[in-house]
C-alpha cells in the first residue's frame, strides 16, 4: 500500500521532497550530517557509470536515424544543420548570461576532488578530440573523443548500407538498454539529493540555498532571449516571415510545453501548430519527432552552460576561455545524442562538468529546482522545433505562405 502511494507521487515532487528533507536533516544534525554523504556519492557514481556507453550508443543511433534515402538526404542535412546552428548560439547565450550574473554571490563551497589545471592550446584541443584508441576513450570516459568516434561510426554505418544493418540493429538495441538503465538510475535522484543536501547544509549552513534564485533567473533570461531574438530573427530574416504571426500560432504548443515539461508530450500540440502555420504534414511529421529527440537548445545549450558556470562560482573554481569553448562544444554536440533520454538534462550536465573537471556534487542544487527550470527549457526546445519546421519548410517548398498568414488557429483541444 505504501509503495503504491509512493508510485503515484510525481517524480519531481519526490526530488523536491528529498531536497526539503535533506535541508531539514542538515540543519538538525549539523556537521554530523556528513554520515549521509555516501547516499549522494552513490547517486553520482551511478550517473558516471552511464555516461560513456549512453553517449556512444545514442550518438550512433542519432546519426543512423537520418537514413540514407536520397530524397531525405538534403532535408535531413538542412534540418540537422539548423539544430546545430541554434544549439551553438544557445550555448554562447548561456555562457554570456552566466558570466554576466554573479549567481554564486559570497557562497564558497569546498570540493573533495582536486582539479588539475593543464590547459592545452586550441590546436591541441582539436587533436585531443580524435581518439587514438577508442576503447581507451570509452574506458577513461573521455566524452569528446567518444562523441567523435560515435559520429564517425554512425556515418560509416549509413555509408555501408544494408551490410551494416546488423550493427545498426545492435546499436539501436544498445541505446534502448541504456535508456532503460538511465530511467532506473534516475529513480535514485531523490535519495541522492537528500544525502548531498543534508551534507552540504550541515557543513555550510542555509546560506548555500540563496544563490538558487539568481540561477533560475539566469536560465529564464537566457531562454527568453534565445526564443525572441534567435528564433524570431531566423523566422524574419531566414524565412522572410512575420515573427509575431509565428509566435501567435506557436503559443498553444508553448503553453503545453511549459506546463508539461515534456517535448514528446507536446508533439500533438506542436504538430497542430505547425500545420496551422502552413507546414506540410509530411515535413512536420519528420522534423517534429526528430526535434523532440535531437533539438534541445534549452537542455543541451543554455542549461549546461549556465549550470557549469554556476557550479564553478559556488566552488570558487575559475574558468578560462578554453573551458568556455569546451562547454559550448560539448553542450552543443552531445545534446544531439542524449536529448531523447528521460532525465537527459542531468546526463548532459554530468558530461559537461566532467569535460572541464568541475565537481559533480553541485548537481544536487540543480536537481532540487529542476522542475522549475525544465518548464522554460522545454518551451525553448519546442519553439525551436517549430521554428525549424517553418524556416526549413519555407526553403524547401514545404510551407504555404498564405496559410501561415491566415487567421486559422490550432485546435485548443490538445492532448498533453
Amino acid at each position: 500500500m505504501i509503495f503504491q502511494t509512493l508510485n503515484r507521487i510525481p517524480f519531481w515532487q519526490k526530488v523536491v521532497a528529498g531536497f526539503v528533507l535533506g535541508t531539514l536533516t542538515g540543519i538538525g544534525l549539523g556537521e554530523s550530517a556528513v554520515i549521509l554523504k555516501p547516499l549522494g556519492d552513490l547517486f553520482i557514481s551511478a550517473i558516471k557509470m552511464l555516461v560513456a556507453p549512453l553517449v556512444f550508443c545514442a550518438i550512433v543511433v542519432s546519426i543512423t536515424s537520418l537514413g540514407s534515402q536520397d530524397n531525405l538526404k538534403r532535408l535531413s542535412f538542412k534540418t540537422l544543420a539548423m539544430f546545430m546552428f541554434t544549439g551553438t548560439i544557445a550555448s554562447f547565450i548561456g555562457l554570456a548570461i552566466g558570466s554576466l550574473i554573479d549567481m554564486g554571490g559570497s557562497l564558497s563551497l569546498a570540493t573533495t576532488e582536486v582539479r588539475e589545471r593543464d590547459i592545452p592550446g586550441f590546436a591541441q584541443v582539436l587533436l585531443n578530440m580524435i581518439p587514438v584508441n577508442p576503447f581507451a576513450s570509452l574506458a577513461n570516459g573521455n566524452v569528446l573523443q567518444i562523441i567523435v568516434f560515435a559520429a564517425l561510426v554512425g556515418i560509416a554505418i549509413n555509408a555501408v548500407g544494408e551490410k551494416a544493418a546488423p550493427l545498426k540493429n545492435i546499436m539501436e538495441a544498445g541505446a534502448e538498454v541504456m535508456f532503460q538503465l538511465t530511467r532506473m538510475v534516475l529513480k535514485l535522484t531523490p535519495i541522492g539529493v537528500f544525502g548531498l543536501m543534508a551534507w552540504v547544509v550541515g557543513e555550510y549552513g542555509l546560506s548555500t540555498l540563496l544563490p538558487l534564485g539568481k540561477f533560475i533567473m539566469a536560465i529564464y533570461i537566457a531562454a527568453l532571449l534565445h526564443i525572441i531574438v534567435v528564433y524570431g530573427g531566423l523566422v524574419k530574416f531566414a524565412a522572410g516571415l512575420s515573427p509575431l504571426q509565428f509566435f501567435r500560432k506557436a503559443l498553444p504548443a508553448q503553453v503545453v510545453a511549459f506546463s508539461t515539461a515534456s517535448s514528446f508530450g507536446t508533439l500533438p500540440a506542436s504538430t497542430r501548430c505547425t500545420q496551422a502555420m502552413g507546414v506540410s504534414k509530411q515535413y512536420s511529421a519528420f522534423v517534429l519527432p526528430l526535434g523532440a529527440t535531437m533539438n534541445m537548445d534549452g537542455c543541451g545549450g543554455i542549461y549546461p552552460a549556465i549550470a557549469a558556470i554556476f557550479i564553478a562560482q559556488i566552488y570558487g573554481i575559475p574558468l578560462d576561455m578554453t573551458d568556455y569553448m569546451l562547454i559550448a562544444l560539448t553542450a552543443t554536440v552531445a545534446s544531439i545524442g542524449t536529448a531523447g533520454v528521460p532525465g537527459s538534462a542531468m546526463v548532459m550536465l554530468t558530461v559537461t562538468l566532467g569535460v572541464i573537471g568541475l565537481p559533480l556534487e553541485g548537481i544536487a542544487f540543480i536537481a532540487a529546482i529542476d522542475r522549475i527550470i525544465d518548464m522554460i527549457r522545454t518551451a525553448t526546445n519546442v519553439t525551436g522545433d517549430m521554428m525549424t519546421a517553418v524556416v526549413i519548410g519555407k526553403s524547401e517548398g514545404q510551407l504555404e505562405v498564405e496559410q501561415f498568414y491566415s487567421d486559422e488557429q490550432p485546435h485548443q483541444q490538445i492532448a498533453s
